[in-house]
């Protein structure tokens, strides 16, 4: 029973987002559009050094990572906190807790067909358009699969640590700092906005500790150093993923699990 109710939500969230065509055509386009400044704008820094590569990446490395993790943002982040703190304000949450499956399932459920509509219409083309600009520089081997493996968990992560967040608005019945803050903190330090192989030692080392790299960096790693990758190496990554996602998992279960109890709705 809990399962055709996941299928049935999952199949809910593909026709919710087919019905908004137009904003998976505005994602599309502001992908090619940031294409376009990323390209010019990295080919500049990379023209005025000697040496073709920095910090041991290319440049088609550098520009094949930064628009692919704009491309993977539009499948990885599905606003979850503000989903959540609307819910909790208006009292919804309390008709969501009733449905036949857990309140974290049916808020994953919910949003994967969306994940997966976005990840069709918009990292597809987007690789496409790399691949072409940069004359097929995304080696097409079994990297492909480790990256898909890998940008699933992403996923996973990624929730995880939304679902913990959004728990916190219980406590808060704010979202919009909290979130901010997260955003800025994920987005950095999981390498989405600056690759990992541009900090300083210190903060990389940082960054590999926490379990933000796991969402962005270490899918991108799949598709920008595939070739270099050995298969114990691959699995090893995506065991380190499959780790941070069950620990996740299991913190903001037991957080919730722990929360709930003080749900408040118009003051009762």
């Amino acid at each position: 029973m809990r399962v055709k109710a996941c299928v049935a939500l999952t199949k809910a969230s593909i026709m919710d987002f087919l019905q908004f065509r137009l904003s998976a055509f505005v994602m599309l386009l502001g992908n090619i559009i940031y294409l376009i400044v990323i390209y010019n704008l990295w080919r500049a820094i990379y023209a005025s050094v000697d040496n073709v590569t920095i910090n041991g990446m290319s440049f088609n490395d550098t520009m094949i990572y930064l628009v692919l993790a704009s491309a993977q943002f539009t499948f990885m982040e599905a606003y979850l906190v503000w989903m959540m703190g609307r819910a909790i304000q208006s009292g919804k949450i309390v008709l969501d807790l009733l449905k036949p499956v857990p309140y974290a399932q049916y808020l994953l459920f919910g949003l994967e067909g969306g994940n997966l509509c976005a990840f069709v219409v918009t990292f597809i083309p987007t690789f496409i358009i790399v691949q072409i600009i940069t004359k097929g520089a995304i080696h097409m081997g079994i990297n492909i699969l480790f990256y898909l493996a890998a940008a699933l968990l992403g996923m996973i992560i990624n929730f995880a640590i939304d679902f913990f967040v959004g728990t916190i608005c219980l406590y808060t019945q704010s979202t919009w700092g909290i979130n901010i803050m997260k955003e800025v903190v994920v987005l950095f330090l999981s390498g989405a906005t600056v690759p990992l192989a541009f900090f300083p030692e210190t903060l990389k080392r940082i960054a590999y500790f926490l379990p933000f790299h796991a969402i962005y960096n270490t899918p991108l790693t799949f598709l920008t150093k595939g070739q270099e990758l050995g298969i114990g190496e691959s699995f090893l990554m995506l065991g380190e993923q499959l780790i941070w996602a069950v620990v996740l998992l299991l913190i903001g279960k037991i957080f919730w699990k722990l929360s709930e109890r003080i749900i408040t709705v118009n003051g009762g």
